[in-house]
């Protein structure tokens, strides 16, 4: 896939600082995976999109978003190693009870369950409910490919997705989750988790930013989520998570 063109750098630091009429969005930073690039793609849809370890800047965001790529173990560590496992299950607990915006990516979907069948000894961060186990039999591991998604609801900020949705899924686990929780599966020897929701809290396990039109549609209703919610009053700046608090 053509690579897109870089915005350019935002600045670090509050809402003081932010690009004008763009939601601040903290993509966080932990050091694994190419995370620039689910920055590159939320600024390109109009994100104040930032990298960032600094719980200030997490708890001044209008959004926030968990990439993740690798294994399950290792980016539990590495968010532990940076202090954001607590900051980011604070943030996906504020969405969940309606708060602001949150997006799990791949691994960080992973990340927001109890477990992984791939790394039995590493809880996950135990925010939603289910465990990730490996794909079925009898399939290539991992799925590495263009699938469509086949929607039993669609979040808000997927309702103007094409139909059908093609969207590009590296991974060779996925979230065994409660059926209430799932919005879209894709068929891989049987269906498959592809993106869960509660609250304001979604999550995916295809790359949005490795999915051509259909994945900066979705970034494109996130960030959207994210303007309004601000917009609305959405309290601003938050605390941050009381551990790191100086």
């Amino acid at each position: 896939m053509t690579e897109r063109p870089d915005p350019g750098p935002t600045p670090v630091g509050g809402r003081s600082d932010r690009a004008a009429d763009r939601p601040l969005v903290a993509v966080l930073d932990y050091g694994i995976g190419n995370l620039r690039s689910a920055q590159k793609a939320l600024q390109r849809v109009g994100a104040d999109a930032r990298l960032t370890a600094d719980p200030e800047v997490v708890a001044a965001a209008d959004g926030v978003v968990l990439p993740g790529v690798g294994a399950f173990g290792r980016c539990m560590e590495a968010l532990a190693e940076v202090g954001l496992a607590d900051v980011a299950a604070e943030a996906v607990r504020d969405a969940v009870a309606g708060g602001r915006p949150f997006l799990g990516v791949c691994i960080g979907m992973q990340m927001l369950f109890e477990g992984s069948d791939e790394t039995p000894g590493v809880p996950g961060l135990g925010v939603l409910p289910g465990w990730v186990r490996r794909l079925p039999d009898g399939v290539k591991h991992p799925q590495m490919q263009w699938n469509v998604l086949d929607w039993r609801r669609r979040p808000s900020i997927a309702v103007h997705l094409p139909e059908p949705s093609w969207v590009y899924f590296v991974h060779s686990y996925a979230a065994d989750v409660p059926d209430d929780l799932i919005v879209a599966t894709c068929d891989y020897g049987g269906p498959v988790t592809a993106m869960v929701e509660r609250g304001r809290c979604r999550a995916t396990q295809f790359h949005p930013e490795k999915s051509g039109a259909v994945g900066l549609a979705l970034l494109r209703g996130f960030v959207a989520e994210c303007a309004a919610s601000s917009a609305a009053g959405s309290p601003s700046p938050r605390e941050p998570h009381p551990a790191y608090r100086t």
